[in-house]
């Protein structure tokens, strides 16, 4: 506790957190949407898009200020979104491969730029390298977009909703589903730019990314799922930041990402129903009902050979039929009072435990005759009479 107050206390790793939040906040909900559209390597393509740009503004303005670096990098970025969108449209080339395209170009186009700015006599001045992988500053105009990006998913919610799920319905309920996709891709622009100085363009796709996928292993809500993207988002941020500010060289925007990704990896483990421990413990427990239910079938079927569902047996003998772990079960099944014990060691059938197998029977075989007491049998004597 008094380290997060000395932390806290500190102006700089306020400031750095709260842009880093912000940040985070607004990548994870309009990751949400690249998720669902199946767009999650748009982001990479944008991000790394962007880098051209910013050489480009650095080549025209000789100027190391944010806002004409970032203006250049929205540009490059948006530029490159929109030859995404004309490559699926107007070939036959896939989205996948559009965005490999844009990506291997832009990037490449911007790798060029960055060796010729480093043979300027200013180059030292530029600045350009903390854009690659990040280095966390102060709020400035990149805080500003990432509100503008929030406040038109919220003003756009029901659009940009029906065009993720049935695009083609909006179509034909008369949405300008075209604008809608590029106002939603200029949204992820903003969200991009904003998160240039924090995590750089190397990594900015991941914080698109990752908290929208680890949000997803919750819920199958949107709404849900865009608070929790948001929530996963902010915790990767001052997650980053408090983990960064801590360790002598760690730097922040790898350090916002490697939490980002351990929100993902712990989702894909323990979210409920997806998860794959989740799912492990449902399987285990669902093998151990079967067992279970396999136990009280053969006390049935070995009592109704006696003529008696409830006559007990030696325990030894549902060991031989149902092999190991048979000792756990009967005290599983004797504490739900679906087994007695008796004090001689043997066991048998309660009146909850016949009618538990008995319905598991019944849904086994809902068309056999049940072959016990009564049931088995009024056939006889039918045939007989």
């Amino acid at each position: 506790m008094d380290l997060l107050l000395f932390l806290f206390s500190d102006y700089t790793v306020r400031t750095v957190g709260a842009g880093a939040v912000l940040m985070g906040v607004t990548s994870g909900v309009l990751g949400v949407y690249a998720l669902l559209r199946r767009q999650s390597l748009l982001g990479d393509a944008m991000s790394h898009a962007a880098l051209p740009g910013l050489a480009l503004a650095f080549l025209l303005t000789r100027s190391k200020e944010s806002a004409f670096l970032l203006f250049g990098a929205a540009l490059a970025a948006w530029v490159g979104a929109l030859g995404v969108i004309a490559i699926t449209s107007y070939t036959r080339l896939k989205a996948d491969a559009a965005l490999g395209v844009v990506l291997s170009v832009f990037f490449g186009f911007g790798l060029v730029l960055l060796t010729a700015i480093q043979r300027l006599p200013t180059a030292a001045q530029a600045g350009l390298d903390k854009f690659l992988f990040g280095q966390a500053a102060t709020l400035l105009q990149r805080d500003v977009l990432a509100v503008l990006a929030l406040g038109a998913v919220v003003l756009g919610w029901k659009e940009f909703k029906l065009l993720s799920f049935d695009p083609a319905f909006a179509a034909v309920q008369g949405f300008p589903v075209r604008l809608l996709d590029v106002v939603l891709t200029s949204l992820l622009v903003l969200a991009i730019v904003a998160g240039l100085q924090t995590v750089g363009v190397v990594l900015m796709s991941a914080m698109l990314i990752a908290p929208a996928a680890a949000a997803r292993q919750w819920t199958d809500r949107l709404s849900t799922m865009v608070v929790l993207a948001a929530v996963f988002g902010a915790a990767a941020g001052i997650g980053g930041v408090i983990l960064s500010s801590l360790g002598d060289s760690l730097p922040t925007g790898p350090t916002i990402v490697v939490c980002a990704s351990l929100l993902v990896y712990g989702s894909l483990l323990f979210a409920p129903h997806r998860g794959l421990v989740w799912q492990r413990l449902v399987a285990a427990r669902r093998q151990r009902t079967v067992r279970a239910l396999r136990v009280l079938t053969q006390l049935y079927w070995l009592g109704t050979q006696h003529g008696d569902p409830f006559h007990p047996h030696p325990a030894g003998a549902l060991r031989a039929l149902g092999g190991p772990g048979v000792p756990g079960i009967l005290r599983e099944l004797t504490a739900r009072n679906w087994v007695r014990r008796l004090p001689d060691g043997r066991v048998g059938l309660t009146e909850e435990g016949l009618a538990a197998v008995r319905d598991f029977l019944r849904e086994a075989e809902p068309e056999a005759p049940a072959p016990a007491g009564s049931e088995a049998k009024a056939p006889g004597g039918e045939a007989g009479r």
